[in-house]
């Protein structure tokens, strides 16, 4: 073991994890400690390292031997099963950051600091070689802090009160149940994660945690999360929201996901939500909802990228060019004639990226329609969808009602979410391809 004296986990997730060779094994994401009533310094037992494949591993302290300011070095020896979290085990960056502790010292009292917040959490090495919590970096409990200090807070990253790096031993409710706790030091921790891994994070948490954590995020990103969520996560969340929040959670979902959420609701709930959404937003989702799930109209998203047939090729790889389109529906462009929102007008065909890449940039999108591609109705079913999504190789399919207007796009996602195990997301971690 190297020298390592004293190290900060807040500096130690994210950093990368190496066997004895220099292979990159993975990057810590958390540190995992247990409590003992004979002992006042919780005893630090592994590391949750991120493997590739997106999944979480406990690594034993025993199996590590240096720490340093860049990286973690291995034995080399790491169990590749999924990280499971005991009753009896504590997550520092998931469950202690942002705890509200009291500081028993006379000098945090003096300061002002008796009661006040864990900003981060010091481990080191005994003389045993084993792991222990010795020291905590606090910060004075904010009191009265307004809206837009908050606000600013999360923008800067800069907090507000003072701090002070106190003796674990003066620090009384470290361990015990807090109460509401805030979870802007958590998600600053994981800020590098994509909103799957993130959502994965998410679903490993307790349903308390799950809870705050998504009070600490914004209404787009908790969108984005509840979209890769398990169905009863999804339902839990919503359901620890005040009314208005979730309505504008809703309105920032994907439709075709939105109206799956809200079809797992009580109908006297699922109503009262689409009451308190804009009604353009609450009208396709309640479109959504009239149809059976496994067909075309319960699967497609209402929002697909439509131009009328005069716009330009210049216009429409602009439009597919937006960061927020999700790459299925940034593969495809509808041309219809007006209306261009769903329910629109005459549906006249599509035309591929790929096409429009090799077309001169002022031409007409109308000019160049591929019209071999059926839309399917609304009523189609499951394997109709599947079928003609493998058939011609595509990775999304318009939906037209009976007077052939298109009224929404089916893409490959949406098939997988449908055809694959209904647990596939809490699955799917155990799916990576071991290193």
């Amino acid at each position: 073991m190297s020298a390592s004296t004293r190290v900060f986990v807040a500096r130690l997730t994210g950093l990368a994890v190496f066997d004895p060779l220099g292979d990159q094994v993975g990057r810590v994401r958390d540190v995992v400690v247990m409590f003992s009533a004979n002992r006042p310094e919780p005893r630090v037992i592994g590391l949750v390292v991120e493997v590739p494949g997106r999944r979480r591993v406990f690594v034993p302290m025993t199996r590590v031997t240096s720490i340093d300011a860049g990286a973690v070095i291995t034995t080399g020896l790491v169990n590749m099963r999924r990280f499971e979290q005991r009753t009896n085990e504590v997550l520092v960056a998931a469950e202690l950051f942002d705890r509200t502790v009291r500081v028993t010292t006379p000098e945090a009292v003096e300061a002002g600091i008796a009661d006040a917040l864990v900003e981060d959490l010091a481990i080191e090495q005994g003389p045993r070689r084993d792991w222990l919590g010795t020291r905590v970096f606090v910060r004075q409990a904010p009191a009265g802090v307004s809206s837009a200090s908050k606000a600013m807070s999360r923008l800067t990253r800069r907090r507000s009160g003072k701090t002070m790096l106190v003796d674990i031993r003066d620090v009384v409710g470290l361990h015990e149940q807090a109460g509401a706790q805030s979870a802007e030091r958590l998600l600053e921790t994981y800020d590098d994660l994509k909103v799957a891994d993130l959502a994965e994070v998410i679903h490993d948490l307790n349903p308390k945690r799950r809870a705050e954590v998504a009070a600490a995020l914004d209404d787009e990103r908790l969108a984005d999360v509840l979209e890769e969520l398990p169905e009863d996560d999804q339902v839990e969340i919503l359901a620890g929201l005040a009314n208005e929040r979730a309505a504008d959670v809703l309105e920032a979902m994907e439709p075709d996901d939105a109206a799956d959420l809200l079809a797992d609701l009580p109908p006297e709930q699922a109503e009262e939500l689409l009451q308190l959404m804009e009604p353009d937003e609450a009208a396709p989702l309640r479109r959504l909802l009239t149809y059976d799930e496994n067909t075309a109209g319960g699967m497609m998203t209402t929002e697909p990228v439509v131009l009328g047939p005069e716009a330009t090729i210049a216009e429409a790889l602009a439009t597919v060019r937006r960061e927020e389109l999700a790459p299925a529906l940034a593969s495809m462009v509808y041309v219809c004639r007006p209306p261009l929102e769903a329910p629109t007008g005459r549906y006249l065909g599509l035309v591929h990226i790929q096409r429009l890449l090799r077309e001169p940039p002022h031409g007409a999108v109308g000019s160049i329609i591929d019209k071999e591609i059926q839309p399917v109705p609304a009523t189609a079913s499951l394997e109709t969808v599947t079928r003609t999504l493998a058939t011609y190789n595509l990775v999304s399919l318009p939906v037209v009602d009976d007077d052939g207007r298109l009224i929404g796009a089916v893409t490959v996602d949406d098939v997988l979410d449908h055809i694959l195990p209904e647990d596939w997301r809490e699955e799917r971690h155990e799916l990576g391809v071991k290193p």
